[in-house]
């Protein structure tokens, strides 16, 4: 397996992940829904090892036409697309429904929920066709049922990908095409610490010992996860880069010594 498409990969795990697989060998696609973000983020790796081609497709996940052509640009481009991740997606997960604007709602959904449809649906009638592939769904907070505060429409969407994916992984039973999810656990990201601005000063503040419990850097979170995919795990596996026995010891430990939000301005 040496090429990769990662959707939403211009910045936050989807680069990590595009960063650590080309360190391995592969060559990857990366995409965002903005041309200078993804042009941007292509030049950040080449320039972090010289292993691996880059290819830089602008893609809104929730346009099927886009996700088509991110689907044919990477197969012209790479010969074949042996791993494809549904990485994109948007979480505003700090504000009860009442006062969430209905913009962020409708990127949520088209984000997290139709994105990831879209993206699977291409990857699974192209891997069908080259008769072989790997689809890696990325899932999140709210994927296990668990409703938690501000996390409503977030978790919702985490939820229904749980759904799919299952759902999935039955449609393509002895298929070529071998489909695993990921949950990544807590990262701090870009959109974590544009929440952390929203919640201000005093807000974060509450929840911040927490978070240097649960939160890991990007650099830190996703070597893990590239190993576990790369484990050639069964179709319709589903990876966890933190278990409980971790997150038990962790909290034990009370986050001494951590602070992953050093350097971020929070």
């Amino acid at each position: 397996m040496k090429t990769a498409v990662i959707t939403g990969s211009s910045r936050g795990i989807g680069f990590g992940l595009a960063k650590e697989l080309r360190s391995r060998g592969f060559d990857v696609v990366v995409s965002g829904r903005g041309e200078s973000s993804v042009t941007d983020a292509a030049k950040r790796l080449e320039e972090s090892t010289d292993s691996g081609k880059v290819v830089p497709v602008a893609c809104d996940v929730a346009d099927p036409a886009a996700v088509q052509r991110l689907w044919d640009v990477a197969a012209t481009e790479l010969g074949s697309v042996d791993l494809w991740i549904n990485n994109a997606g948007v979480a505003r997960t700090v504000h009860p429904v009442v006062d969430l604007r209905p913009e962020w709602i409708v990127e949520m959904v088209t984000s997290n929920m139709v994105g990831t449809i879209l993206g699977s649906r291409v990857a699974v009638r192209g891997m069908t066709s080259q008769g072989h592939g790997q689809l890696v769904n990325i899932l999140g907070g709210g994927s296990d049922g668990k409703i938690r505060p501000g996390m409503t429409v977030y978790g919702s969407t985490k939820r229904g990908l749980r759904a799919f994916t299952d759902a999935l992984v039955r449609e393509t039973s002895g298929g070529p095409v071998r489909i695993a999810s990921v949950s990544p656990g807590v990262v701090v990201t870009d959109g974590m610490i544009r929440e952390a601005h929203e919640l201000g000063p005093e807000g974060f503040a509450r929840v911040r010992k927490a978070m240097n419990i649960l939160a890991d850097p990007v650099d830190d979170a996703v070597p893990p996860i590239v190993d576990m995919i790369l484990a050639n795990p069964k179709h319709g596996a589903t990876l966890k880069r933190v278990g409980s026995f971790e997150l038990g010891m962790r909290f034990a430990k009370g986050g001494k010594g951590r602070d992953v939000f050093a350097g971020t301005g929070v």
